[in-house]
């Protein structure tokens, strides 16, 4: 398993979505900065215009010398300014040649959404100057504006004070108000991804490498590996540490069972082997036994064929059981009608236990021609080992029914009029050795049939079980051959005596 390199460790995703998130952060910060420091720019230019516009009150007959009116001007930074006063009453200072305005901002009202349009249209105007200084002047002369501002006076909201002056210095401001946010925001940015990314590295990044590494390790040799010792922590890290220390712990006394259990497995496959041998021939030695004269051993002679029949198939089901791997199959267009009716056959000649053969009907609903993809010979074991359980179970009729699918899915339900499943049947349903329906069973035939379809990729599931009888859906997904869709058609039963 290959490590991954600083690029692509998760410390140097963490660093850099840090700092993107720090300047996004940032930027969202910005607008309404700059829209307010704009703001705050032109109302201190108002504030000023409205104190130098009072120098006119104390002057003789309202007039200010042109020196004194140059001065004024030139500190506030503007070309005209009015004073309007309650009355209708006029302080006005002026420049001998007064510039023509090119845009007017009454800042009266203004919202905070005029503010940002506002100082983005002058920054961009900003932008457009820069470029054409980068061009050479090749866009054309272009001289910077004039702009004409009105507003209340900051210092007394009852007066209005109108200015005139040039944006470039207001531009020149937001320029270097800017440059000051992104010189602080990359600082803050730097700082945070650092202090972010040390005590996120130690927190979370350093646990979750040796929690990787501890995975590999038990990955490559389970039993090798050195177990893992958790820590004192309290939060995820901690249960994570603690759940895969007690998953390894698990996982190895599994794997030393399943050893155990592969030894001695193959031992009851090589037992089971020669006992059915021995059983087969004790049964076909016990058949003889029925020409008995002695009327008590012609008697017992069928329980005890019945038995040894048993005693057979149970060898059988265990030998099957206990192979190795998924099933083999051989997938081929099978006729499921003529498959049930074997399968019935078969179902029909389980001897009951004392000997007798079942009294029961077997009912085929599945349409005659209806072919499907599927290893005919695992199938019919299924279906069979569904059958015996039924009327060994006590059912004396057992129905077979096909309903299609999308996408070419099949379900066949097998349903009986039995007495349902016990409770404990239930509680360990398709569990070996554990799941029998009926008594005296060992539980291996839903077990068989459930791994019978789940190799063809589908399920076995119970779909009810009650007084009234027990039904099982046995869904293969897309098997159907080209054959259309099934329809239920008329039935063809037979029934055993």
């Amino acid at each position: 398993m290959s490590r991954p390199t600083v690029a692509t460790s998760l410390s140097a995703k963490l660093l850099l979505l840090t700092i993107l998130f720090v300047l996004l952060a940032e930027v969202l910060i910005y607008a309404p900065s700059i829209a307010r420091f704009r703001m705050s720019y032109l109302e201190e230019r108002l504030a000023a215009a409205h104190i130098a516009a009072l120098s006119v009150e104390a002057a003789p007959d309202l007039m200010v010398t042109k020196e004194l009116q140059a001065k004024l001007l030139a500190y506030t930074g503007t070309h005209v300014i009015d004073l309007i006063q309650p009355g209708a009453r006029v302080y006005m200072l002026s420049s001998p040649m007064p510039p023509r305005v090119d845009a007017v901002y009454d800042l009266r009202g203004t919202g905070m959404g005029m503010q940002f349009v506002d100082a983005g249209n002058a920054l961009w105007l900003a932008l457009e100057g820069a470029l054409e200084g980068a061009l050479g002047g090749a866009l054309g002369p272009r001289r910077d504006r004039v702009i004409r501002v009105i507003d209340r006076s900051p210092n007394d909201p009852a007066q209005r004070v109108e200015v005139t002056m040039d944006e470039r210095p207001l531009i020149d401001a937001m320029l270097d108000f800017s440059r000051r946010i992104l010189a602080v925001s990359v600082a803050i940015s730097l700082i945070a991804a650092i202090l972010v990314y040390v005590t996120l590295h130690a927190l979370l990044v350093r646990p979750m490498r040796r929690l990787t590494a501890e995975v590999v390790a038990f990955r490559r040799d389970p039993d090798g590996a050195p177990p893992l010792v958790p820590g004192s922590r309290s939060d995820e890290i901690g249960v994570a540490e603690r759940e895969l220390a007690a998953m390894q712990g698990t996982v190895r006394a599994a794997l030393r069972q399943r050893e155990r259990l592969a030894t001695l497995g193959t031992a009851v496959a090589k037992i089971n082997h020669d006992l059915r041998g021995i059983l087969s021939t004790a049964s076909l030695l016990s058949e003889r036994l029925t020409e008995s004269a002695d009327p008590e051993v012609r008697r017992v002679t069928p329980r005890l064929v019945a038995s040894l029949d048993r005693a057979v198939e149970l060898c059988s089901q265990t030998l099957s059981f206990t192979r190795d791997g998924v099933l083999p199959l051989t997938p081929a267009p099978t006729d499921l009608h003529r498959l049930a009716e074997e399968a019935g056959a078969e179902v029909l000649a389980t001897a009951r236990p004392d000997g007798g053969r079942v009294e029961a009907e077997w009912i085929n609903d599945i349409p005659a021609g209806t072919l499907a993809q599927v290893d005919a010979a695992q199938l019919g074991r299924a279906l069979v080992n569904l059958g015996r359980n039924a009327v060994q179970a006590g059912a004396d009729r057992v129905r077979l029914s096909a309903r299609s699918g999308r996408a070419g899915a099949l379900t066949l339900t097998i349903a009986d009029n039995g007495p349902g499943l016990a409770p404990r049947a239930r509680e360990n349903l398709f569990q070996p050795f554990a799941g029998s329906a009926r008594a005296g069973g060992i539980g291996l035939g839903l077990a068989i049939a459930r791994e019978v379809l789940r190799a063809h990729g589908g399920e076995l599931r119970l779909v009810e079980s009650n007084a009234a009888g027990t039904a099982f859906a046995l869904d293969i997904p897309q098997c159907n051959a080209d054959t259309g869709p099934v329809a239920v058609a008329g039935h063809k039963s037979f029934v055993s005596h």
